[in-house]
C-alpha cells in the first residue's frame, strides 16, 4: 500500500495558489468564507478540426504568395471585399473571386504589448488594418519590420507570405515598402 499524499498546502491569494501549481501541480484556495476548494495543474492539449468551407481560395492563395478578395456579381453593386465574403453584404448577391494587389496603404494599427502564447515572442507587435486600391474593406493583418514610431497612416506596405503555410491568417503580414520609412 502507498502512503498517501501530503495534503496541499493552503492559499487566500490566487496568485500563491498559482505559485504552488508550478511548484508541486495542486493547491487548496481557501475563499473569503473559509471554504477550501482543490486546484490541480492538468495541462492538456486539442487537436482542432476545422474546415474553411467557403473561404478555402483564401488560405489556399496565401500558400501561394497571393491576396484573394471577393467582388459582387451584382453590376450594380460590385462592392469589393478585401476580406472575403461568400455573399455581398450590401445587397446580397454571392461573390467572386478575385485577385487583390500585394501592396496597400495603412488604414489605421495598433501596437499590442500582450498576445496570445502564439505570438508572445514577438511582443510588442502591429496590427494595422491595410486598405486597397478599389477595395471597399480592409484586411486586418501583422505589420513586421517597423518600430510603433515609424508607423502612420497613408503609409505603403507589401505583402510578404510564409514560405512554409500553415493555412491560417499568420501565412501573410505586411512590411514597409521600399521609401515609405524615409523622412
Amino acid at each position: 500500500m502507498m502512503p498517501p499524499r501530503p495534503r496541499p498546502k493552503s492559499f487566500e491569494h490566487f496568485r500563491d495558489v498559482q505559485a504552488e501549481l508550478e511548484q508541486s501541480g495542486a493547491a487548496l484556495f481557501k475563499d473569503a468564507k473559509g471554504i477550501e476548494s482543490l486546484v490541480v495543474r492538468f495541462p492538456y492539449s486539442v487537436n482542432y478540426i476545422h474546415s474553411y468551407a467557403e473561404d478555402t481560395p483564401f488560405f489556399l492563395g496565401l500558400s501561394e504568395g497571393r491576396l484573394r478578395g471577393s467582388k459582387c456579381t451584382s453590376k450594380d453593386c460590385e462592392f469589393v471585399y478585401a476580406t472575403p465574403r461568400g455573399h455581398c453584404m450590401v445587397c446580397g448577391k454571392p461573390t467572386a473571386w478575385f485577385d487583390l494587389p500585394t501592396s496597400g496603404r495603412v488604414h489605421a494599427w495598433t501596437t499590442c504589448h500582450f498576445g496570445s502564447e502564439a505570438f508572445l515572442s514577438e511582443t510588442p507587435y502591429n496590427l494595422a488594418l491595410v486598405e486597397f486600391e478599389g477595395a471597399g474593406s480592409l484586411l486586418l493583418v501583422r505589420l513586421k519590420e517597423c518600430a510603433e514610431s515609424d508607423l502612420y497612416i497613408g503609409m505603403p506596405v507589401e505583402a510578404r507570405f510564409d514560405p512554409n503555410p500553415k493555412y491560417s491568417i499568420t501565412d501573410v503580414w505586411f512590411v514597409p515598402a521600399e521609401g515609405a520609412l524615409t523622412p
